[in-house]
């Protein structure tokens, strides 16, 4: 029987002794609790996205747009949310999406969102982007499960390099993000004049790896620093990639593969017929194109196309439990959670990451069972109502 809801008798009970939580259980709360926190650079780089910044509200106006429906005497004493997805175990079907730079927000940065993933057991998913390199990321995680996330490179044999650092580092997964070859105009970001990479932030997988150093004359020092700033600039997106190119991943990764970024059906299928194991329905939160499709408006019609050939989990916009439940319901098997870790970093390093994902897996757990299902799997259509 799952214990995840037991954080809520946890926190009552400590009330006993006057003991209240840091951080609000209402995870929405938690935005503007960091913009008081975070300089204005940092929290504009979080809760920034592209444009007047249209597509980020969609994606909270869509979750808006459906209700769930309780059902009654159904028999939830015992519930399980474990789940299995890609090959990974997880207690619950939430993962840790991927965030670059994350040392801009907390100096532990993605050591402390390792540490805290690996406490409760869910799955963090490493940028490409990170502070932090991915070898030093999965020793802080230890055993804790762990993906890695490719932003592919002009230079392939970096890519290669990329990969088989991560395969030798125990990363298990392969998310490959496709809609971020280059950076979106985002103006919370240029009314600062703020890109963290330039500063040599979020660059520590590339100024570490021997194919990048190679191609700067040797490691990446202060006397050097400059020239390995502008090789990640030429270097850190390719927007000439096609379908065809994904037979070069096959080669060099032989574990489970999935695209992040999938927003249309036809993209979907095309995943399928390439071979890939999982997508990701995700408009990078908004980060990337403005006015686009909201995730959760374009997640059935993708989980319809792939038919269930690969795994389809859901990523932009999850701020609560019921959130979870919702797009579960709509073809997700699993959610990748981003800003409000972020933001649980912030504000309480990893005690705050370690709140916020004790929180949402408490608050599903509950959502789940008072709407009268045991397991994640039980949830369909039919459980919501579009208002």
């Amino acid at each position: 029987m799952s214990a995840l809801a037991d954080f809520q008798n946890e926190i009552y009970l400590k009330g006993l002794g006057d003991v209240r939580p840091e951080l609000p259980a209402d995870l929405t709360r938690l935005e503007g609790l960091a913009e008081r926190r975070l300089s204005a650079q940092a929290f504009g780089y979080a809760a920034g996205s592209a444009g007047a910044e249209a597509t980020a509200r969609a994606n909270r106006a869509a979750f808006d747009r459906w209700r769930i429906v309780p059902r009654m005497l159904r028999d939830v004493a015992h519930r399980d949310l474990s789940a299995e997805v890609l090959g990974t175990a997880m207690p619950a079907p939430i993962l840790l999406a991927p965030i670059g730079v994350q040392s801009i927000f907390h100096p532990d940065g993605e050591l402390a969102v390792a540490r805290a993933a690996a406490s409760c057991g869910l799955p963090i998913v490493l940028s490409t982007a990170a502070s932090a390199t991915m070898e030093e990321v999965a020793e802080a995680g230890g055993e804790g499960p762990r993906w890695y996330q490719l932003y592919w490179p002009k230079d392939r044999d970096l890519a290669v390099s990329f990969l088989e650092r991560a395969k030798a580092a125990g990363y298990t997964a392969l998310v490959v993000t496709l809609d971020t070859f280059t950076l979106a105009w985002r103006p919370r970001d240029l009314e600062q004049a703020y890109l963290p990479f330039l500063r040599g932030i979020g660059t520590a997988n590339y100024f570490s790896d021997p194919v990048f150093q190679k191609a700067v004359g040797g490691p990446v020092t202060d006397a050097n620093r400059d020239t390995a700033v502008l090789h990640w600039v030429a270097t850190f997106g390719n927007p000439s990639l096609t379908w065809d190119d994904l037979v070069f991943l096959r080669e060099h990764w032989d574990g489970p593969i999935a695209l992040k970024g999938i927003q249309h059906p036809d993209d979907a299928r095309r995943a399928v017929d390439a071979g890939m194991d999982g997508v990701i329905v995700s408009n990078h939160g908004g980060r990337q194109v403005d006015g686009a499709i909201a995730s959760l408006d374009a997640l059935p019609g993708v989980a319809a196309a792939v038919g269930g050939q690969a795994a389809v989990l859901f990523d932009s916009g999850i701020r609560t439990g019921s959130d979870i439940v919702k797009a579960l319901a709509l073809g997700a098997e699993a959610v990748l959670v981003a800003r409000p870790y972020v933001y649980g970093l912030a504000l309480g390093g990893e005690a705050g990451v370690r709140h916020v994902l004790r929180c949402l897996q408490a608050e599903l757990e509950l959502t789940l069972a008072l709407s009268g299902h045991r397991r994640p799997d039980e949830l369909g259509p039919e459980t919501l109502q579009r208002s």
